[in-house]
């Protein structure tokens, strides 16, 4: 009987011990480790603008095309897509958030919901170095297993209700995948969830080169980088609409 106090005794204390460092993580040390694993904080901070370019597949509509997407400090985005010899524009200026209607080939601005989505969006590094200046906070969930493997869940809240889910990666610390609910061009609610794979180190920063994209849990865009670029010195009047 003693043997199986001890026993018992001894094999509770290692469970407490290895449970421990999981319900001692808090958000804002995950939050720590993804700032470190992306560069450090100095260096994101040193980062003006990034400009990634590459491919993409419209997986439900079997097209195929390039892209170029922009992002400049603290919240400018722009992204070009040509497929099949059509261009289409989706940015946000830092007030308002324009693109290139798909059936009309016009450049309009985009309707309230839909600004609000591109607003968040377009976010830089200050949603990660500095939240609470954005009205964003981070509430750690626990873990949860994706695709075999347990991953840190990151609630993203927003000052406005919305919400946004960051899967990270426990030993690289990097983001592998999140969910957000947004509009589509017509308005409609859809929620998204994109997986992130394929990490390379570009300057000291390691970029997801692979990028799937699910719309409503269905595979809707498959996008895979060829080339990142830094401080390109970006104008800001590439993100004003030209009509």
């Amino acid at each position: 009987m003693k043997k199986i106090i001890i026993r018992t005794t001894v094999f509770m204390s290692l469970a407490t011990l290895l449970l421990t460092p999981l319900a001692a993580q808090t958000a804002a040390d995950i939050l720590a480790k993804m700032i470190e694993a992306q560069g450090g904080r100095k260096a994101l901070e040193a980062v003006v603008d990034w400009t990634t370019s590459g491919t993409f597949e419209l997986v439900q509509f079997g097209m195929q095309g390039s892209i170029v997407m922009y992002q400049k400090e603290p919240n400018l985005m722009r992204m070009d897509m040509d497929i099949q010899g059509f261009q289409m524009t989706q940015a946000f200026d830092g007030q308002n958030g324009w693109a290139t209607n798909p059936q009309t080939g016009a450049v309009e601005t985009m309707s309230e919901l839909q600004n609000a989505d591109m607003k968040r969006q377009s976010l830089g590094n200050a949603a990660l170095l500095a939240p609470e200046t954005l009205g964003i906070s981070y509430e750690l969930q626990g873990r949860e297993t994706l695709n075999g493997k347990e991953h840190w869940v990151l609630v993203q809240k927003f000052n406005d209700g919305h919400s946004s889910i960051l899967y990270v990666d426990p030993e690289t610390h990097l983001p592998y995948k999140s969910k957000s609910k947004g509009h589509d061009m017509m308005g409609a609610e859809v929620e998204s969830e994109t997986i992130m794979t394929d990490y390379r180190s570009i300057d000291g920063f390691p970029v997801a080169h692979s990028m799937v994209i699910f719309q409503n849990g269905a595979e809707f865009i498959r996008i895979s980088l060829t080339s990142v670029k830094l401080n390109g010195g970006l104008d800001e009047s590439l993100f004003k609409m030209n009509r």
